[in-house]
């Protein structure tokens, strides 16, 4: 290195230092090496230009990057080679432009400078790995193998118009054994448009028959569970299953209760429910707690706690992952349909306002408490499919329909007339033109539709 290139006091070693890791060639500009110069800034302008392209054109599709382990660690590679050559064009430069007999404080505040500026370089490098690796947990712990054959990219739902998924929320105490699925919603969701609507089980429908082979051979007329010491309601199904193996022959511990409860609901519903997902009612509290809390219209004060300990005051205000979870389970002066309602609204809210930038910046607490509270069956090879449908679902009214008095009895259901809704709920929608003060037509629901908008929980 000659005299001259080092011929810079403290100022103009800083400032050129700085200015390469802005702009990568400033100090080979000033120290004569114009063409090294112009490949570093042409080989920075091409980099953010793909790096602007990739999020403005590609903008939908990073999230579906995300739940692919393998896409996640590529991008950590590539972050991790550009952090290099980042920090090499540093390094480069302030060993050019350094201050040559400023003194050990010049100089080690220049290197000072040097350091640090890597170490900004670094730090987002260090940000997408951790991010990799915690995609990959998750993934690897949530999500099976594709059990069910290979995902066709151009059609991963098979030709399906709708794809039904079972949302169960499970709710287990200290003082009583096993898992009761006290909240179980089909969401059906049309496949090229996203318009879903959530059936709703009520958890105490009695006498609910059971699909063909060993579970309908001890249950001919229905499930009546244990006799005289359960009442032999629909939400003990998954756990009979799980403790009675002969139901569900061939399926492992842990897979009996969903595989029975899925083909019990398809039956009830007469549609074909292919996967399912499973919230334990404590670690929700934890997945609300994880983005921030959720805001919700509270449209009458509820009260919670088994000793009315809590008060949801009415109002619009965003609540804890406790007074969610409370906003979604409290009975006390209402009773289980009421609070299926509230819990559809609960859906809705949490699914219209987990923008993307929210579970980004939240995403490990949010795989962490996740790991905790959510059991499912679908595969990792339908996760970018299922973010993109996921997407048209939340640009898309949600439509409900329970299953609850007066139109079902619970303690005597109509098969046959839940079907039939069923039926003439996943038809498309059709409006009546209704006249307006302007004398203009505005779109209104049939009377006799039974199905309604779900409300957006502010």
């Amino acid at each position: 290195m000659t005299d001259r290139e080092r011929d810079f006091g403290l100022g103009p070693s800083l400032g050129l230092t700085l200015g390469s890791a802005l702009l990568w060639g400033v100090a080979h500009l000033a120290t004569h090496r114009h063409r090294t110069a112009f490949v570093l800034m042409s080989a920075q302008i091409l980099l953010i230009a793909a790096i602007l392209t990739v999020v403005t054109a590609f903008s939908t599709q990073l999230l579906s990057l995300a739940v692919q382990p393998g896409w996640m660690t590529g991008l950590a590679l590539i972050l991790a080679a550009v952090a290099v050559a980042w920090v090499t064009v540093i390094i480069w430069s302030y060993m050019l432009v350094r201050p040559a007999a400023s003194g050990i404080p010049a100089r080690a505040l220049a290197a000072g400078l040097a350091v640090s500026l890597c170490a900004l370089v670094l730090a987002p490098t260090a940000y997408a790995a951790r991010m990799a690796y915690v995609s990959r947990d998750l993934v690897h712990h949530l999500f099976a193998g594709n059990m069910g054959g290979p995902v066709v990219a151009e059609d991963p739902w098979s030709g399906a118009q709708r794809v039904n998924f079972l949302l169960v929320g499970a709710d287990s105490a200290p003082n009583r054994p096993g898992v009761r699925t006290d909240s179980m919603t089909v969401a059906s969701v049309d496949t090229a448009t996203g318009a879903t609507t959530l059936l709703g089980l009520p958890r105490n429908l009695e006498e609910v028959p059971l699909p063909a082979g060993p579970a309908r051979d001890r249950f001919p007329y229905g499930f009546t569970g244990d006799g005289g010491s359960t009442p032999g309601l629909l939400n003990e199904v998954f756990q009979y299953a799980e403790d009675h193996p002969e139901l569900v022959p061939g399926v492992a511990t842990g897979r009996r209760g969903p595989a029975l409860l899925k083909e019990t609901v398809s039956g009830v519903l007469g549609i074909p429910v292919r996967y399912y997902a499973m919230v334990d009612m404590k670690g929700f509290a934890e997945m609300i707690d994880a983005v921030g809390g959720v805001r919700i219209t509270v449209e009458e004060p509820i009260v919670y706690g088994k000793y009315r300990e809590g008060l949801l005051q009415a109002g619009t205000r965003r609540l804890s992952g406790e007074e969610a979870l409370w906003y979604g389970r409290s009975r006390t002066d209402s009773d289980d349909y009421v609070r299926m309602g509230r819990q559809k609204c609960l859906i809705n809210a949490v699914a219209r306002q987990a923008d993307p930038l929210t579970l980004l910046n939240s995403f490990e607490g949010l795989a962490t408490a996740t790991k905790r509270a959510i059991s499912t069956d679908v595969p990792q090879d339908l996760l970018p499919a299922l973010v993109e449908l996921a997407h048209k679902v939340r640009d898309t009214p949600i439509r409900s329909l329970n299953f609850v008095p007066p139109l079902i009895s619970t303690a005597d259901p109509d098969w046959r007339l839940i079907r039939h809704k069923v039926t003439e709920a996943l038809r498309p929608v059709t409006r009546r033109p209704a006249t307006t003060a302007a004398g203009g037509a505005t779109p209104t629901a049939s009377p006799e539709d039974p199905v309604t908008l779900d409300k957006t929980c502010g």
